[in-house]
């Protein structure tokens, strides 16, 4: 069984508002690279106290679109917003809270920069790294998402079959494909993170080899409000298969607040 360790909550009296009611909430989900929103359709059923919202950007030309369909969505929110983030969609997390657009966070599997020197490689990936799968891309794409997917999860998670719980491949365009990897390239919120006041929940994979463990304890000790859970042996997903227990952790940490 999955070990989750819960470290404390650094601060939690610099978010206001923290009387607002969950059934007021809206989360706005922002799936990562790759990946269609319905990734989070089983979190909309085991939390219906909330209202959920979505963000499709699988057909974006350029990371700006991206950028301004995960704004347009925030700015369109007239209840409370907790923002709900994955790889890609915890960066753009983080963009709209630096913005002022959250009253939460949730960050899975997320970072505050992915793309690390070879000293921080505990923390990211390689420039190199990613202009190489750009490139790819233009020969075989579906063999770059297949190689993916495959480093998302562990062993043992193969061996669950929890990869085949990831909706089908093929749901992005080239293009946005190819946007998400430059927005993962050159989007940096690092320098944002000590000035962000509301309340992150964080949520990662002691064996994340996509977004790797360290850049988790990085947002833990910049960010002035963060609770970080740890799922020790779990990879790049850490909600997939688990969605019941994260959705109970999410709604004890929000009512918390």
């Amino acid at each position: 069984m999955t070990a989750m360790v819960d470290h404390s909550l650094k601060d939690t009296n610099q978010f206001v508002g923290s009387s607002t009611a969950m059934k007021q909430t809206s989360i706005l989900w922002l799936s990562g690279w790759s990946v269609p929103n319905t990734v989070f359709d089983r979190f909309h059923a085991y939390l219906p106290e909330f209202n959920h919202i979505t963000v499709d950007y699988s057909k974006a030309d350029l990371p700006e679109e991206m950028l301004e369909l995960a704004e347009s969505a925030a700015k369109a929110s007239e209840s409370p917003l907790l923002i709900a983030g994955w790889s890609l969609g915890a960066l753009l997390a983080l963009r709209l809270a630096s913005k002022g657009y959250a009253n939460g966070l949730m960050l899975l599997g997320g970072t505050a920069r992915f793309t690390r020197s070879k000293e921080e490689k505990s923390r990211g990936w390689s420039d190199a790294y990613m202009r190489q799968m750009i490139r790819n891309l233009q020969n075989d794409r579906n063999e770059v998402e297949a190689k993916f997917r495959q480093i998302m999860f562990t062993d043992a998670e193969r061996e669950a079959g929890l990869p085949v719980r990831l909706p089908s491949l093929g749901s992005w365009s080239t293009s946005a494909l190819i946007a998400g990897l430059q927005l993962l390239r050159n989007e940096e919120c690092l320098s944002l993170l000590s000035q962000m006041a509301c309340p992150a929940l964080i949520i990662h994979g002691t064996e994340d080899k996509v977004c790797p463990y360290g850049a988790a304890e990085e947002l833990m000790s910049l960010m002035p409000s963060a609770k970080l859970l740890t799922l020790t042996g779990c990879g790049h997903a850490p909600f997939i298969g688990r969605e019941a227990g994260i959705a109970g952790e999410l709604r004890r940490w929000w009512h918390e607040q």
